[in-house]
């Protein structure tokens, strides 16, 4: 480096520039200077000469000029400074801050509700609520417990006349949430499972073994930090990994006025829990047949839980006879038997493969309600609620079930 440049370089930020006027005068200044250059311009008006020209006119469109830089640069500045302000606060105190040293629990459990092209995020003391819903007959809920973060602060805005809070709530676009979450460190744990079948040197030790330039193997940690500043903020996501951090942020909806699909707790027919990976085995049997709807039928005699499938290419039906050895828990007041379009179930299966237990259970209304027990990384829970909304009976669907006489097979007996 040539060192005449150098010095140049050390003297230039040994002395920084300062403009003439500083800041907090520019508005004065240029609000005088606007003063006198009307005031001189009307003096010129009424006395027009070439003399004036020189003493009067010139001056005035000069000080005009200055005037109005001066004004605009005051403006300016006025505005970046508020900004900055707006920044810091919300950047120092936003409604919400929780950091995750990993983003694939948050990405494994928001798939398992990735059927609507929105989701509902509602933010609470205790942790992040996502609920997707479709049509109003079927919901999904997605809850992210504070214990699934590092560090979780929530500031609500301050309430009127001492009342409680009100809890922010607003919609994201799930499916761009989604990805920015696969994309800075998420583990498809379904491409991972399939490009293993694919290898043919593959080995129960292989396929958990971690990949030698992973984060894990090279010490390297990450966190990913959820942001919402205020009302009406962008809802950002901020991924750091190896010094590097980089800040997506998803634009935020006012939220529709939808309500949870009731289920009357006070009148709950039946309730089993039962292993999660059954309930998909029993739907995968199912399948096959191609279902428009799925019957589910509960009883206190064998076949004590029972899931039949119709359709155009027939019918396949799946008994639990023996539930008292695959059941956990078998509750039923009576009989109770409702039928749900089979698409909506199946929407259900992503939370089925990654559950331990599953609760099943049905009220009065014939809703239906699927919880989730999922097992977390370092030893913590979360859950999955669906709740599906049942046909209506009518005198169409009685016809179908009599002209349906085809029967395709029947699955086996669990």
């Amino acid at each position: 480096m040539d060192s005449s440049l150098h010095e140049v370089w050390l003297a230039a930020a040994g002395s920084p520039f300062l403009p003439t006027v500083g800041k907090g005068s520019q508005f004065l200044v240029g609000f005088v200077l606007l003063l006198l250059g009307i005031i001189a311009t009307g003096v010129f008006a009424l006395n027009r000469s070439l003399v004036n020209v020189f003493a009067v006119g010139i001056p005035a469109s000069l000080a005009l000029a200055y005037g109005v830089v001066y004004m605009f640069c005051a403006v300016g500045v006025y505005v970046s400074d508020s900004q900055e302000g707006h920044y810091v606060m919300t950047d120092k105190h936003p409604i919400l801050r929780a950091v995750a040293t990993s983003t694939r629990p948050l990405y494994q459990l928001l798939r398992c509700i990735n059927f609507s092209p929105k989701v509902h995020v509602q933010i609470t003391e205790e942790g992040i609520r996502f609920a997707a819903d479709h049509a109003k007959v079927m919901q999904g809920v997605a809850f992210l417990n504070k214990s699934l973060f590092s560090s979780y602060s929530v500031n609500l805005p301050p309430a009127e006349d001492g009342e409680p809070p009100e809890l922010p709530n607003f919609q994201i676009p799930l499916s761009s949430f989604l990805e920015i979450l696969q994309i800075f460190g998420a583990v498809d744990v379904a491409a991972r499972a399939q490009k293993a079948e694919q290898d043919p040197y593959r080995s129960n030790l292989r396929n958990y073994r971690p990949d030698a330039f992973s984060n894990q193997t090279l010490g390297i940690s990450g966190t990913c930090t959820l942001v919402y500043g205020q009302e009406g903020d962008p809802f950002k996501v901020m991924i750091e990994e190896s010094g590097v951090q980089t800040t997506a942020g998803l634009a935020t909806y006012v939220p529709e006025i939808t309500d949870d699909i009731p289920l009357d707790r006070d009148d709950i027919w039946f309730k089993i829990i039962m292993q999660s990976r059954s309930l998909l085995d029993s739907l995968a049997e199912i399948s096959p047949t191609a279902p428009m709807k799925l019957s589910i039928t509960t009883s206190k005699t064998s076949p004590y839980l029972s899931f039949t499938g119709k359709g155009d290419l027939g019918s396949s039906d799946v008994d639990f006879a023996r539930g008292r050895e695959l059941l956990e828990t078998f509750s039923i007041r009576d009989k109770w038997t409702q039928s749900y379009k089979f698409d909506f179930i199946k929407n259900s299966t992503e939370a089925m493969r990654i559950a331990n237990k599953v609760s099943l259970r049905g009220d009065g209304q014939g809703v239906l309600s699927l919880q989730f027990l999922v097992d977390i990384e370092g030893g913590k829970r979360s859950f999955l609620d669906f709740r599906f909304v049942p046909f209506a009976a009518n005198d169409d669907e009685e016809e179908y079930e009599e002209e349906d006489n085809v029967d395709v097979g029947s699955g086996p007996e669990l």
